[in-house]
């Protein structure tokens, strides 16, 4: 199963030392206009080595469209577009070629497959995500381009520091006016995690480093402008669709929509969100515990999931494993470039999935358009 959608869908390929990686789009209406540059942009926010929390691996992950634009705008046929690898040390991973890895798909992959390449762990690495984004730039320039909708995630939790800044310490900044300050001061911070004490997370990651370990952490995603109605009851909920993506996404153990698992500790007169006719004459809720989302179906207020990310399996710390050559016990130490912290490299694949999500749903939904877009 490389393939994701229905009408809106996304399939990606490649490995993590092959040749090449990359995404075909297929069911994107045509005129839309798209450019490299757009999906570039995209990838650049999730490429290796670019601060000091991420894998020491360069690559400038360029794009490369190979179909399904013309002259700017999408032609409603598949679009095709790849990245080359250019700097895997395949050496690397030779050592642990009969040792799976603790807490890596090695051991599963082998079982199910046979044929595993194990290099960077082939198909299980979490540098398949560039078809994600590949996807999700089209899909964000989709949704933007057709009812404005502005999709950002941000660190909430680095390890066990929770952050000060969350949709839900101040949901009155989160409007399309305040997007652009919010991006910014995401972007700016090395771990996307814009509260007060990100010093403080800072510290913990690098402690962390020091003592050849790894941090997960929690992120949060926000949509705005998602039109009431989305979603397809019964078994097409929105909210089980966003949660279905966001478990496809490597290193993700847990899916909360709005409030979540604290929703479980309220009464419902605390859960319950009141509603109220607006200057304009639109039903609107006075808070947004359900996190955009009743029945599940969009009632017009911000989406609001957050994801648990685990730490990066990859540790220089000596583990145990087994040898599956020799059929004895044995223990192991990871070499290679790994991430201490794949938290704020997964955050524009959360997005990513997020807006393929939305794309796939508003086509099936009759938001979209699913042939060819009006001309603007």
């Amino acid at each position: 199963m490389n393939t994701f959608g229905e009408m809106f869908r996304v399939t990606t390929w490649g490995e993590s030392h092959g040749k090449a990686l990359g995404a075909v789009i297929d069911g994107c209406p045509s005129n839309l206009p798209l450019t490299e540059e757009d999906i570039q942009k995209e990838l650049n926010r999730r490429r290796p080595g670019y601060s000091l929390f991420s894998t020491p691996r360069k690559e400038a992950d360029e794009v490369e469209l190979l179909s399904g634009v013309f002259e700017g705008k999408t032609t409603g046929t598949p679009i095709s577009a790849l990245v080359y690898n250019r700097n895997q040390k395949s050496k690397d991973y030779s050592k642990i070629k009969d040792t799976p890895r603790p807490g890596h798909a090695d051991f599963t992959y082998g079982v199910k497959y046979g044929n595993y390449d194990y290099r960077g762990g082939g198909r299980s690495s979490g540098r398949t995500t560039i078809g994600h984004v590949i996807g999700g730039a089209v899909a964000k320039k989709l949704l933007d381009y057709t009812h404005n909708i502005k999709i950002v995630g941000y660190a909430v939790k680095i390890g066990k520091i929770e952050g000060d800044f969350n949709y839900y310490s101040k949901p009155e900044i989160f409007n399309l006016n305040n997007i652009d300050n919010i991006v910014e001061k995401i972007e700016n911070n090395p771990l996307r995690c814009p509260s007060s004490n990100s010093d403080e997370m800072k510290d913990y990651v690098l402690n962390a480093m020091e003592n050849k370990d790894s941090v997960g952490g929690i992120v949060e995603v926000v949509a705005l402008n998602v039109p009431a109605g989305v979603g397809n009851p019964i078994f097409g909920k929105l909210n089980g669709e966003l949660a279905s993506a966001m478990m496809n996404i490597n290193a993700v153990k847990g899916v909360e929509i709005g409030r979540g698992f604290e929703s479980a500790e309220v009464y419902g007169s605390e859960m319950n969100d009141e509603y109220y006719y607006d200057s304009e004459n639109n039903i609107q809720l006075k808070t947004n515990n359900c996190g955009g989302i009743l029945g599940g179906i969009s009632c017009g207020a911000p989406l609001v999931l957050r994801v648990a990310i685990k730490p990066t399996p990859s540790i220089s710390k000596i583990q145990e494993t087994v040898n599956i050559k020799t059929g004895q016990n044995q223990e192991i130490e990871i070499g290679g470039r790994h991430d201490p912290i794949i938290v704020p490299r997964a955050i524009p694949v959360l997005e990513s999935m997020v807006a393929i999500t939305l794309s796939d749903l508003m086509i099936r939904g009759g938001f979209i358009h699913p042939c060819r877009l009006p001309q603007k």
